[in-house]
């Protein structure tokens, strides 16, 4: 564009922009627009409340708040011109027409513009107060000024259509309004599938979301743009016609300026279907890339060898809420399909419209559909639809169902909203799942640096007789082994007792913390049977296990293998306090809603083997961990016996890795009078990891920082009393932000926030962790206090505030701790409980490797994971922290989760569990300061205003009137 055609279009963005702050208007307007955008972000969307430092809510609102502010500027530009008589001196002036319609959408548009600047007070505001992502940000004004343009020209046309300004108006907020209505569920509910797709590529509202999310996509911009174009091109159209005559001679070009138009819509039209299928033409705006394939995705598709299939079961009549979600499930399968080069098929189905698919779907991988409560036009109903994806590999497979792909959000006016959870996190671990399934020990080994070396330590002279054949069986398992790993897998038998042998008992003992094991409880003799595994450095301790036949000696050795080896599916092992009716003083079953862990198993299970508790009880009680486990969790330590204690000591003492996740209380399951109430752990748990190092403190962590929870709360309506829930402060959910992790760890790099609700501090002793790599992962804020009174339940007459006094030190204390070494066994100067006469003779001969002998010390590769709290992965906790922020209860289940990847040494998904979650949390504040920083903003806002207009009076008062050339 010449300085000429600039200069003619500024000239009149500046005629219009002169008659704007020539009157009030310029002010009114930004002040209307300012208070709404205000009033909208602190009282309709209570920013307070729902404690999201993000600024979605102003942009939720802004293609409504867009229809009448445009309209109310759009409205004179061409009416009043008409109605006052310039309107034929401007057809009139050398200026095209074109560059005329340009100059009054310039100076709408810088006005709007001057407008949303002046609403960044709101994202600096969230900045100051929490951990804002400016990428959704950015995508928010974007997307609002892209908006914007499309209904300013769409204004425009109008306008230059009447002289009516009240009509002008009318029409402007129809136009753009039905725009923006085709695309809501109140109209989509009406239509059937393929026409709401439609309406909703054509609508304007649908179309922002994308945007304002943080996702630029080139598909909405050439929408916007067309938009745009085309009612600009209106405009001047309809400024030409004022010029057409009558007669035959301007037929010709009549009939052109229409052809013009028409192919144009019709090029715009074509464009943007052309355009419809490509999804992958985007920029992701936000911190973490939260919507486009990671490193992390495209390195696990890099391993698949065999094609796999990602199928999506999406019925076309569903629920309309769940439509608007559908396109974007695609858009992220074709994006696995692109990224695979050629070994993924990516296909949506409907098995509605095939019975034979359905079958196979029910049968074969157990997808049924889910039944959804629809408000039809005249009746409610019920939809019965499939929402479901399967990941299939060989004969491997995951499926991710509605409460996988989706998480809902109830609000207080029986409104519902349902948005997508992570796709990516949740495909990547359903393919990384069927993979690890599918890989056999050949491929695995192929995926090896460095050998495996494996030895076996047996004193061939004094091991009992009726195992005179384990040896040979172990050479024939390693045979097998060594056969599957080309050149990986090395085997060896070493008699420590031999005169030839290069390892002595006492090198044995010393080194690798291997003690000798009697033959019988009266016996002076002992005997090794016991199997080492080294691999880059790291050792890990076994022992044959079971009746010793060559089925259990091959299950151990191959265990063993696969706990040193990546692409294997891991095991965990989950010991859950197992309460008993006779703890209950009236005789009363547990309610299922206490003391259950079932969110954490079904978490779990998705990217690892679960061994349940029951299954693990029993080998526990014979002072064993199953060969198979790789990182078991301990939950509470309730009710374990001294057995069970000892087999989870050793278990750390071979090498294992180990999470105890106990505090000093538990919910009780039996609850009276309607409060909460709490049990004391009586368990060894807590002595056994205070030998390693880390002592849980007697005491229940309190802090200011906490997330609240709903309570009822008594007030006077009407004379009378009525209860109601209202959200309450309570100090024994404490909130652990940013500032309490440790940036360093795996486990909590990628986290933004963990609750951790009635937790029990821990204190590290650093005596006993100078040779070890510990990490304190949690930690509470510097405002948190102890309290030793079991009432758990809040005295909010005495104490409004929080319910409870703020009494002694406050201070930060360490909440969850990792620690990796080499640890000392609690029983090191013991006496085995199994050699106490707890166990029956027949079950120790059932398990000689567990035979009264203490393994003292473990490798250094050992690892500890504590964490002074179970309440925080209770199911009654998790449902009642989902009942209130929604998706904020799967941080928790993410913490541990990455606990468990980086015990296993699988830090794979660390850098993507994270990313779909609600992850940004605003600080704590009081009530006054909520109210110093709204009154803040309503301050900036007026002052900004007076501001505008002092500079704009200044500048009028020192314009200067035209000199007129002298006639005379």
């Amino acid at each position: 564009m010449s300085i000429g055609i600039f200069s003619q279009i500024w000239a009149i963005s500046r005629k219009e922009l002169h008659a704007y702050f020539g009157s009030p208007l310029a002010v009114i307007f930004i002040g209307v627009f300012l208070a709404a955008s205000l009033f909208i972000f602190f009282w309709v969307e209570t920013f307070f409340t729902m404690n999201l430092a993000e600024v979605r809510p102003l942009f939720r609102w802004m293609p409504i708040l867009m229809i009448f502010l445009v309209g109310t500027l759009t409205m004179r530009q061409w009416s009043e011109e008409k109605r006052s008589g310039t309107f034929e001196l401007l057809l009139t002036l050398p200026v095209r027409r074109f560059w005329l319609v340009m100059g009054k959408f310039l100076a709408v548009m810088l006005l709007l513009m001057v407008a949303l600047f002046l609403t960044l007070i709101l994202p600096i505001t969230v900045a100051n107060l929490g951990n804002l992502d400016w990428g959704p940000v950015a995508g928010g004004y974007i997307a609002s000024i892209l908006l914007a343009a499309a209904y300013v020209s769409i204004g425009l046309f109008v306008s230059s259509r009447t002289d009516n300004q009240i009509v002008s108006f009318i029409l402007t907020t129809l136009v753009c309004g039905i725009l923006y209505l085709i695309g809501t569920a109140g109209i989509t509910n009406f239509v059937d599938e393929i026409y709401s797709n439609i309406f909703g590529a054509i609508s304007t509202g649908s179309r922002f979301e994308s945007i304002e999310r943080g996702v630029l996509d080139l598909r909405d911009l050439i929408y916007y743009a067309s938009l745009t174009t085309f009612f600009l091109l209106l405009n001047v159209t309809a400024l030409d016609i004022n010029r057409w005559s009558k007669g035959q001679d301007s037929s010709v070009y009549k009939r052109n300026s229409i052809i013009t138009v028409a192919l144009t819509a019709l090029h715009l039209i074509a464009l943007n279907c052309w355009m419809f299928p490509m999804a992958g033409l985007r920029v992701d705006l936000t911190a973490d890339r939260q919507f486009s394939l990671s490193n992390t995705t495209r390195d696990v598709l890099a391993n698949i060898q065999e094609p796999l299939l990602l199928r999506g079961y999406l019925s076309d009549q569903t629920h309309p809420l769940l439509s608007p979600l559908v396109p974007n499930i695609e858009d992220m399968m074709r994006e696995y399909e692109i990224a695979g080069k050629g070994k993924i098929v990516a296909e949506v189905i409907d098995p509605k419209d095939d019975e034979e698919i359905g079958d196979e779907a029910s049968r074969a991988y157990g997808i049924r559909p889910t039944s959804f409560a629809v408000a039809e036009r005249h009746q409610a109903g019920v939809v019965n639809s499939y929402f479901d994806i399967l990941v299939r590999y060989g004969d491997q497979f995951v499926t991710l169902g509605f409460d996988d792909l989706t998480q809902v959000k109830s609000y207080g006016d029986g409104q519902i909203e349902i948005r997508l959870r992570d796709l990516e996190y949740g495909i990547t671990k359903g393919i990384k799942r069927v993979i690890s399934g599918f890989q056999n020990e050949s491929a695995v080994f192929q995926s090896l640096d460095s050998p495996i070396s494996m030895t076996a330590f047996i004193t061939y002279e004094t091991i009992p007789e009726e195992w005179g054949k384990v040896p040979e069986s172990m050479q024939q398992v390693a045979s097998e082994i060594i056969g599957k790993s080309d050149g990986m897998f090395q085997f060896q038998i070493i008699d420590p007792d031999s005169n030839t042998s290069t390892v002595s008992r006492q090198d044995l003992e010393e080194i690798y913390g291997l003690t000798a094991i009697p033959v019988s409880l009266a016996s002076n003799e002992s005997y090794y049977l016991h199997l080492l595994l080294e691999k880059g450095g790291n050792e890990i301790v076994g022992f044959p296990g079971g009746t010793m036949n060559i089925r259990d000696i091959r299950n151990g050795m191959e265990s063993m293998v696969k706990r040193s080896t990546p692409g294997f599916l891991r095991t965990v092992g989950l010991v859950m306090p197992a309460y008993s009716t006779d703890l209950d003083p009236y005789g009363q079953e547990p309610p299922p809603a206490l003391a259950t862990w079932n969110h954490l198993e079904r978490h779990l299970s998705t990217n690892y083997q679960v061994l349940h508790s029951s299954r693990i009880m029993e080998d526990l009680s014979y002072g064993r961990v199953p060969d198979e486990i790789d990182v078991l969790i301990v939950i509470s330590g309730y009710g374990l016996t001294e057995v069970q204690e000892f087999a989870i000591d050793q278990f750390l003492m071979r090498g294992g890795s180990l999470v105890v996740i106990s505090g000093r209380y538990i919910l009780s399951p039996w609850q009276y009078a309607g409060g909460l109430t709490v049990d004391v752990v009586n368990s060894r748990i807590h002595e056994i990891i205070d030998s390693y190092g880390i002592t849980v403190v007697d005491a229940f962590l309190m802090d200011t920082q906490n997330e609240p929870v709903p309570m009822e709360v008594s007030k006077e309506v009407g004379g009378s009393r009525v209860l109601e829930f209202e959200l309450f402060d309570y100090p024994f959910w404490v909130d652990v932000r940013e500032d309490g992790m440790n940036d360093d760890s795996l486990i909590t790099a990628a986290l933004p926030s963990v609750t951790i609700q009635w937790a029990s501090p821990l204190e590290i002793k650093p005596e006993l962790f100078s040779d070890k790599d510990v990490s304190v992962l949690l930690k509470s804020s510097e405002e948190s206090w102890l309290r030793r009174d079991e009432d758990i339940n809040p005295d909010t007459q005495t104490y409004p505030d929080m319910g409870f006094p703020i009494q002694g030190e406050q201070k930060s204390w360490p909440i969850a701790v990792s620690a990796r070494g080499s640890f000392k066994s609690f029983f090191a100067d013991k006496t085995s409980p199994l050699d106490q006469g707890e166990t029956e003779s027949e079950n120790i001969s059932q398990f000689p490797s567990q035979a009264p002998v203490t393994i003292k010390e473990s490798p250094d590769n050992a690892k500890l994971v504590v964490v002074g709290s179970s309440e925080f992965l209770d199911d009654f906790v998790l449902d009642m922290s989902n009942s209130i922020t929604a998706d904020r209860y799967l941080l928790n289940l993410n913490f541990i989760e990455s606990a468990v990847d980086w015990a296993v040494e699988d830090d794979t998904l660390l850098s993507i569990r994270s990313r779909g979650t609600v992850s940004r949390f605003l600080k704590p504040l009081e009530d006054r300061d909520k109210t110093f920083w709204e009154i803040l903003n309503y301050s900036v806002a007026l002052g900004a205003l007076l501001v505008i207009a002092l500079i704009w009076t200044l500048k009028r008062r020192v314009e200067s009137p035209m000199e007129l050339v002298d006639t005379a």
